[in-house]
This record gives structure tokens, sequence and C-alpha cells, in this order.
């Protein structure tokens, strides 16, 4: 479930799309001015790119302009309705729509406190455990007053076996889909074989810190425009958009990690 709602989140794939263009529209100019996909890493580095009056993170202007872009199509679709009334309750709607990606992707959370090696390990624990009802069930069986116990327990250690089969195969499944959806997002799953869950801890981490900004933006909606002065930004996050707004004055150029290994396809 985790792998499918990452794949087919529309919002979640949108957000990487404007991430991506944002820093290719900061980084014209250089070789990293052109890149079509980056790390999932970055995304928790996108508070620490901040603008000049150092509060303002690449992050809130990201999410300033999902917001927008989601309250005039939700508004557009809504017009005959009491709330389509003006930008603020526009962007009032896309806010919440943005904020809303963090229960979308909830069984994305889930997976990130799971451990493969530590499922296996009760797995392992499961299996041992019927070794010693096979050995009680092998010695029950040679006393004749003990045939209906004996009987009980061969056919719970049957049924278990048979679950235990079950568990390891879905669990074999399961990890195959992780490695797709890394490879998906990463391009190298292979880097990520001593960690395989770690694309899920690092959205459940970036998750948090969405939900944190979008507080912030929402607070800031009442009192006034977020974004101010600098270069227009005129790449849509995608061809149905209207031109972005002001990109603003960041302290420093923003980059892709330091390692290009992987990507993350937007």
């Amino acid at each position: 479930a985790a792998c499918e709602e990452l794949r087919n989140s529309r919002l979640f794939l949108k957000l990487l799309e404007a991430v991506l263009k944002t820093g290719n529209r900061m980084n014209d100019g250089t070789n990293r001015g052109d890149a079509h996909a980056f790390k999932l890493d970055t995304l928790l580095k996108l508070v620490d790119v901040k603008g000049t009056d150092g509060k303002t993170t690449l992050l809130h202007f990201v999410v300033q302009e999902i917001v927008r872009y989601e309250g005039s199509h939700i508004d557009s679709h809504s017009a005959t309705s009491a709330e389509a009334t003006g930008a603020d309750n526009s962007r009032k709607l896309g806010l919440k729509m943005v904020a809303g990606l963090s229960g979308e992707l909830a069984n994305v959370k889930k997976a990130a406190s799971m451990d493969p090696v530590v499922l296996e390990s009760y797995v392992s624990k499961l299996v041992s455990g019927l070794e010693k009802i096979s050995e009680a069930v092998h010695l029950a069986g040679d006393c004749a007053a003990n045939a209906l116990f004996a009987s009980s327990m061969s056919s719970f250690k049957h049924k278990a076996e048979e679950e235990i089969l079950r568990i390891r195969a879905e669990g074999s499944v399961a990890l195959s889909l992780v490695k797709e959806i890394t490879e998906y997002f990463h391009g190298n799953a292979a880097r990520e074989e001593a960690h395989p869950f770690r694309i899920f801890v690092i959205v459940r981490d970036f998750l948090d810190i969405l939900d944190r900004v979008c507080k912030e933006v929402g607070s800031m909606q009442g009192r006034t425009t977020v974004v101010s002065s600098g270069r227009h930004f005129p790449v849509p996050v995608n061809p149905t958009l209207q031109p972005m707004m002001p990109t603003p004055a960041f302290q420093r150029r923003w980059t892709d990690s330091e390692d290009d290994g992987g990507s993350s396809s937007s």
C-alpha cells in the first residue's frame, strides 16, 4: 500500500516536479541548470535554502506556488459554490489540499517505522517455536495416552507452517515492490539494499517538515503575500499552470546532494 501511495500520489509527484523546475531555474546557466531528476534526500534540504530575509525557505516558495495552483484549480471547479469567493479563499482551499498530503501518504509513514530485519527475526522465532512443538509432538506420540494431544498439536503445527510460508512469500513480494519504488524514485536500488525502507523514512521526515511549513504559510497568508522581489520564474509546474510568481532572492544557489549517483524522477 505504501508503494502504491507514493507512485500514484498526484500531489506528491507535482511537488517533486515543482522542486525540480525551481532548482533548474535557480541554477540557470550552470551545469546543474538542466537537471531531469534529483535524489529524494534533497527534499529534506529545501528548508536549509533561505531567502535574504532569513525566514522564507525554498520549500515555502514551492508550497505557495502549488497552493496557488491547487486553490485556483479547485475554485474553478466550484465556481457556483458559496466557498468560491476570491483569491484569499482560493489560497485557503489550495493550502488545505497541500496540507492533506501527509494523510494521503499515511501508509508511507507507517512503513517508515518498520524494519525488515526485525520482521524477519520475528518470523524466525516463530519457526524456532514450531520446531519445539514438533519435538513435543514426537515425544507425545510415543505414549497412547497423549494421542489426542499429539493429533491436535500436529494439526496446529501444519496450519502454522502454512501461515509462515504465506507470510514469507508476502514479505518477499513486499520487498520486491519496495525495490521497484526505490528504483523508480532513486534510480539505483542496489545502494539502498542495507536499508530497503529508507525511501519511506525520507518521505516521512519530509512530510513532517511539510506539515510545519504549511502551518507557517497559513499564518503568513493571513498577513500578507509571502514571496517578494526577485527575477521572474516563467517555468510552470506543469503545462496547464499559469506562470509562477517571482522567485525570491535566495542566499545561495540550490543544488542537489553532493553525490549525483541516485536520482528521483518527477
